[in-house]
């Protein structure tokens, strides 16, 4: 396995650095001493559009690139918004991969995410789980369009010979999340609700499914680690999961998110709303046996994640 060392002084192309994993990305370039990155807003840049991903690569010409862009969202912005999924996350893919072939790119990481594998995947889920069964059927579009970014990796590595990988991580949380009630993930939104019902005084907050599902959480800075540590130490075509490898049910998380704000009141669950996957947790022996490992407990990065949210509400949209 040939791998690639990062200089310093590479330019290196963070698409999408302003959303949750982006962010956390560029913090740990910055705190690493990588000072040539290149930066852009989906306003200076849409990345669906070809012309004008292709005319910045062919300017800026950067050494890496992590593809950190995408839409993404919960069970209920994916069954609202099913063709915008798949479309833009489809687009931005194409555009990137291919520019970054064309201006002679040494490495390129995409990022996807665990919900790419088989709703009924045995469990723990391996890479090569990968296409062997349906998938949720409550965020197949983003799935399709995030399995299509893995293969066109496989596909320029097969016949042009480029170095690029693709990682798979886990559900994600930390400081720059959504907390959007109708766009976020579990996890932010459990944080907003909570934290509301006791500002209000609420005796009881309502979570959509029965609890039981089981799901796996990664901080988002263990990920951008992670992400440094692939660049550096793995060229392979085969997809790399990243996971803490151990995972909690909704209902335990909701006791910790709880706990962590303070709020005393009930929780009830509105079994009429879905639960999504019954349960996804990722084998992690590929990335482990390279010598990476989360560092991050749950009950901390929650509280971390909280105090963030309670330094930042005000300049969140849908939050005030």
């Amino acid at each position: 396995m040939t791998v690639n060392s990062m200089n310093k002084d590479d330019k290196i192309y963070v698409a999408g650095h302003r959303g949750l994993v982006g962010s956390a990305i560029v913090r740990r370039l910055q705190a690493d001493g990588f000072h040539n990155l290149l930066l852009r807003t989906s306003k200076e840049l849409d990345l669906r559009e070809q012309s004008a991903v292709r005319e910045l690569f062919e300017k800026e010409r950067p050494a890496y690139v992590i593809l950190a862009a995408a839409r993404v969202g919960g069970i209920l912005a994916n069954d609202t918004y099913p063709a915008e999924f798949i479309y833009d996350n489809l687009m931005m893919e194409v555009n990137v991969v291919d520019a970054a072939y064309r201006s002679g790119v040494k490495k390129l990481l995409a990022l996807g995410s665990t919900c790419i594998y088989p709703r009924m995947a045995k469990q723990p889920i391996k890479e090569e789980y990968l296409l062997t069964g349906p998938l949720e059927p409550t965020n197949e579009w983003y799935a399709v369009a995030k399995i299509a970014g893995i293969k066109l990796c496989q596909a320029y590595r097969r016949q042009y010979g480029c170095s690029f990988i693709a990682a798979m991580p886990t559900n994600l949380y930390g400081p720059g999340d959504n907390f959007d009630l109708e766009k976020s993930h579990v996890l932010p939104a459990m944080i907003r609700k909570f934290h509301e019902a006791k500002m209000r005084n609420e005796s009881t907050v309502t979570l959509w499914g029965t609890g039981r599902p089981l799901r796996e959480f990664l901080h988002v800075d263990d990920l951008a680690d992670a992400c440094l540590f692939l660049l550096s130490n793995y060229d392979e075509e085969g997809i790399v999961n990243i996971g803490v490898g151990d995972d909690v049910s909704i209902a335990e998380l909701a006791d910790i998110v709880r706990d962590v704000i303070g709020y005393e009141g009930d929780v009830v669950y509105d079994a009429t709303k879905p639960d999504g996957t019954p349960r996804k947790l990722v084998d992690i022996g590929r990335i482990s046996s390279l010598g990476w490992c989360a560092r991050i407990g749950l009950r901390d990065g929650i509280a971390q994640t909280y105090q963030w949210f309670l330094d930042n509400q005000h300049g969140l949209r849908g939050v005030g």
